[in-house]
């Protein structure tokens, strides 16, 4: 599992660390590492010695940093050349040792350049970009290498300009091809807009982590945290005692819906599913295996439902909803259950007992929440979360979970593949199997999300995707992730 801070935090954990160390060593740590991944990345494209290396170089500790870095990148026989956008208020020590190294500066950006370095601004600054900086990186794409392609961009704890506690890009920003950050993530590598501008991510310990205090702001599920959450049938196992997940999803109009849901729900760890529904008899020729009824008073005992893909908005689907909601299962909830909730003659009934769940995309969240998520996607899913004391799962490029208590996961496994119709579905009917097989709310919506996503990126090697197409994968992604 990773973790990412906020910047109050890594601030913190930077002055009580800092008490305890000689004055600049953890600069020098953090330009260390820095220059290390650059000689690295210059080895690949023809050597540290004679590469061209051009450091964007603001004000402040984000400015030292790459200036040390370029001291001994110059050392090791590199021509380093400096931009300083605030002369003003340069590192006075770096600039000192980037000199004796051998590097120097410079006014304009350099015809060719192998690599450049990102230090403009760092985690404390707000806002986009400003002049002169913005002309310079607008003009970043101009620049070559001495193979003729573009030169990396290599940005030096996060991207310049993006929102750092947030993951916003508020204005002009760096696009780097790599990030290089140090003590701990922060919430721009991975959400919002900024973490495409992050490219690669890679973390230098400085020694912060013993001092990092309060609970991250981000938590990251890796394979191997998914892999021991998932319900694991034991030998005195029977279908009953793995879980009976119940499905309400689908309609007459739309009984695809109703299929793929149940598709999702039995890739996932539930022992029976009880189908309720207006397309119980399209169901059962799909997946002879589930038990279907018209309606969910009939479908008898499950220990979860899943409501909502495909469902309609009718009278007929106020009821199946409300039945739902007075049930003393887990409960989750999606599309078309979210929008009936909308007009409000259901929404005292979200303040439930049992644990709840919904699946909002972007538009859905806004009709629930009476405002779109906005620059601050994991404080508007905290937000929900909260007011319906419940999990949100909100959809998007990163996925975000949120719990009522402020916990935020985000899912790494993403994929432009599942935007497609139907793939909510698949997505929600695996939720309800891992609800109903006793997995908490939190961990059934973060290990559905994230073995969706695989499923999602698998499916894309073949080709076009479609919401069967992730269906069929989820049972193959599976097996690689538990074997």
């Amino acid at each position: 599992m990773r973790q990412a801070w906020r910047v109050a935090e890594v601030r913190a954990a930077e002055r009580a660390l800092m008490a305890t160390l000689p004055e600049g060593t953890l600069m020098q740590r953090a330009a260390a590492g820095l220059a290390r991944r650059c000689a690295l990345l210059l080895k690949e494209r023809g050597g540290v010695r004679g590469a061209r290396v051009l450091l964007l170089v603001g004000s402040g500790d984000n400015g030292g940093d790459t200036l040390f870095a370029g001291a001994a990148l110059a050392a090791r026989g590199a021509a380093v050349r400096a931009l300083l956008l605030r002369p003003d208020r340069v590192h006075l020590a770096g600039l000192a040792a980037l000199r004796d190294a051998g590097g120097c500066t410079v006014r304009e950006l350099p015809e060719h350049v192998d690599l450049v370095l990102d230090g403009i601004v760092g985690i404390g600054a707000s806002g986009g970009l400003r002049a002169p900086a913005t002309e310079h990186v607008a003009r970043l794409g101009e620049l070559r290498a001495r193979d003729g392609a573009r030169p990396p961009v290599i940005a030096v704890d996060v991207p310049s300009g993006v929102a750092v506690d947030t993951g916003d890009v508020p204005g002009a920003a760096v696009t780097a091809d790599v990030t290089v950050t140090f003590g701990c993530l922060k919430p721009a590598h991975l959400v919002g807009p900024a973490a495409a501008r992050a490219g690669h991510v890679e973390l230098v310990d400085i020694g912060l982590g013993p001092v990092l205090r309060g609970d991250p702001a981000i938590r990251v599920p890796d394979a191997a945290d998914i892999a021991a959450w998932w319900p694991q049938p034991g030998p005195a196992a029977d279908k009953y005692s793995r879980g009976v997940a119940g499905v309400a999803t689908g309609s007459g109009r739309y009984p695809g819906a109703a299929i793929l849901s149940v598709a999702g729900a039995l890739a996932g760890p539930t022992g029976l599913i009880r189908f309720a529904g207006s397309a119980h008899a399209e169901v059962v020729r799909a997946h002879p295996s589930v038990v279907a009824v018209p309606r969910v008073a009939d479908a008898g005992r499950v220990q979860a439902w899943v409501c909502g893909s495909g469902l309609g908005t009718g009278d007929d689907a106020r009821t199946e909803l409300r039945s739902v909601l007075a049930s003393a299962v887990p409960v989750l909830l999606d599309a078309d259950a979210l929008t009936l909730l909308v007009d409000g003659q259901h929404a005292s009934d979200l303040r439930r007992d049992a644990p709840l769940v919904i699946t909002p995309h972007d538009g859905e969240f806004a009709r629930l929440a009476g405002e779109a998520p906005g620059a601050d996607r994991i404080g508007a899913a905290c937000k929900l979360a909260a007011w319906i004391n419940g999990v949100v799962l909100l959809k998007g490029d990163r996925t975000i979970v949120a719990t009522p208590a402020g916990e935020v996961w985000v899912n790494p496994t993403g994929s432009p593949a599942l935007a497609t119709a139907g793939s909510g579905d698949v997505l929600a009917g695996l939720l309800g199997s891992l609800l109903a097989a006793g997995l908490a709310p939190e961990r059934a919506a973060v290990a559905a999300a994230y073995v969706h996503g695989l499923a999602g990126r698998r499916a894309a090697l073949d080709g076009p995707v479609t919401a069967p197409d992730v269906a069929a994968a989820l049972r193959p992604v599976l097996a690689d992730l538990l074997a």
